[in-house]
């Protein structure tokens, strides 16, 4: 006999049309359109222009999790005895078998939450593209989830659509939308929930990932065998102990968000996973999307695994926390963000000069970067996070037009930064990436758009500004330049330019955004 849950699940499942199989599991659905839910059917997807031309994002990667202010994987941590988190919980919220994380999400207010006024600051910013948190591994939906009735922010934590909010107010600004879920591994990551402690005045107590009541959160390992929990406790991104009910669940809410918002983004934490729930997922994105002018979908899915995206086909390559050592000549993205994923309180965020920094090095080697901006309860940024903003945002009034809308030169860059070896697999944290020591005015970086070249040079030289890779006579052979602008001065500079190079008079006085790095704009014959 079916548990109450699996029962209640069927019967939403069943009066949304979706068709019952055998053995009660569902029969997966995508919308028609050109794509099926097959990988060869998703080859022939090609990125969009707008991608490639967009190069900077911003990410609200903002949940119940961010409302404790503790950072990132706390639904899953606050279980794991020995960990920080676990302790943290311990001295503020009890025992987590008294306590557990269902119990935490009436913390996520969003009572400051202002997401037309924060979409103006990001699109001032010099943003392109917005993501808001679709789902993350701790299953609370940030939708009007058909298949999350309970754990959804509609119904309970700030009561409002985040989603839906984040998308109108992006759109009304002109900002491609996105959206993010995490949802393919929450099987295997909330594992912990269902324990108890090993030691202590509480050992032995289950933890409340093991109460049926609260299975639609933790999920319903009643039909798992013996020991089920603590075999895969630790198997967090393992995406592969989950059962065919969970498998056609996860499609059924992602579909669910991609069909009621529609967004021109889709990051999966991970890669295309699952067969063919994972392949449908995508397919439903192309199909129900947005269309270039052509009729082609102008929708684009990121994978973290390399080998699902071939050429420029099927999806997005994303490096996350990582970037890449050359020019890729397929359109490429890295995701980080200023502190942790979620809000932490007290965290050091990254300065707006580690930011640009990283936005001009990606750019120049064909590649887009999505910035996290962490948001407390409140949904309203920190003193601190807004002079990040600020930083950012001068900068970009001044040197975004060598930024948007660029391509790759001949060679990304030079200086003492291009002999640094990056590896970047696309599948692992870099665990330097933010605490590499700051360009400087000798680290110069190269875009280019139509016959113009831009040349960053990442701080204020200190008196004539040498290029050696224009060497006349070298490797790259450019043509001989005319003009050379310094952007936000516009006034024509002195250079010369011959085989050694091209050396530029910068003006007496800098720019006002010169100490993070400046740009100048080459014209040839």
């Amino acid at each position: 006999m079916l548990n109450t849950t699996r029962r209640q699940a069927l019967k939403l499942l069943s009066g949304a049309g979706v068709t019952l199989a055998t053995k009660n599991m569902f029969s997966q659905t995508v919308t028609s359109g050109p794509f099926k839910a097959s990988l060869d059917s998703l080859k022939t997807w090609t990125i969009p222009d707008w991608f490639a031309d967009a190069k900077f994002g911003i990410w609200a990667h903002w949940g119940p999790q961010s409302a404790v202010g503790d950072g990132d994987w706390y639904a899953r941590n606050m279980y794991v005895e020995g960990t920080p988190q676990y302790a943290y919980h311990l001295q503020r919220f009890g025992p987590q078998s008294k306590v557990g994380y269902k119990d935490l999400i009436h913390l996520f207010t969003a009572s400051k939450w202002d997401p037309e006024h924060l979409m103006d600051l990001y699109a001032k910013a010099g943003a392109k593209y917005f993501f808001s948190m679709g789902v993350h591994h701790d299953g609370y939906d940030l939708w009007n989830s058909k298949y999350q009735p309970r754990w959804n922010s509609v119904a309970s934590g700030p009561k409002r659509d985040v989603v839906g909010e984040w998308g109108a107010a992006a759109r009304k600004r002109g900002l491609r939308f996105g959206v993010s879920e995490h949802l393919s591994n929450s099987f295997e990551w909330l594992a912990p929930s269902h324990l108890a402690d090993t030691k202590g005045p509480f050992a032995g107590v289950p933890y409340d990932g093991q109460d049926q009541a609260f299975a639609d959160l933790y999920h319903d390992y009643s039909k798992e065998p013996k020991g089920f929990a603590r075999s895969i406790a630790k198997d967090a991104m393992g995406r592969n102990q989950a059962p065919e009910w969970w498998k056609q669940q996860y499609f059924n809410r992602v579909k669910d968000l991609v069909d009621q918002h529609q967004p021109d983004l889709l990051y999966t934490d991970g890669g295309i996973v699952l067969g063919a729930y994972g392949a449908g997922t995508v397919a439903e994105l192309y199909n129900v999307g947005p269309t270039t002018y052509d009729g082609k979908p102008a929708t684009v899915y990121f994978s973290k695994t390399r080998t699902d995206c071939v050429d420029g086909h099927t999806c997005v390559v994303d490096h996350e926390r990582n970037v890449i050592g050359e020019i890729d000549p397929v359109p490429w993205q890295t995701d980080t963000c200023i502190g942790e994923w979620h809000y932490k309180v007290g965290v050091v965020y990254k300065p707006a000069k580690k930011v640009i920094d990283m936005l001009v090095d990606i750019v120049s080697k064909n590649g887009n970067l999505l910035l996290n901006f962490p948001l407390p309860a409140s949904g309203e940024l920190d003193p601190e996070e807004l002079k990040v903003l600020e930083g950012i945002t001068a900068w970009i009034a001044v040197n975004g037009e060598a930024i948007y809308a660029t391509r790759p030169w001949k060679i990304y860059g030079e200086g003492p930064s291009t002999k640094v070896v990056i590896k970047a697999s696309g599948e692992e944290f870099d665990p330097n990436e933010g605490k590499k020591p700051d360009l400087g005015a000798t680290d110069m970086r190269f875009t280019s758009k139509g016959d113009t070249l831009y040349v960053f040079a990442m701080g204020w030289p200190q008196g004539d500004l040498h290029v050696a890779s224009l060497a006349l006579v070298g490797a790259q052979q450019p043509s001989k330049a005319v003009d050379v602008r310094l952007l936000g001065h516009e006034q024509p500079l002195q250079f010369t330019h011959d085989e050694r190079g091209l050396r530029v008079s910068m003006p007496s006085q800098p720019t006002a955004t010169a100490a993070i790095g400046v740009a100048l704009r080459i014209r040839f014959v």
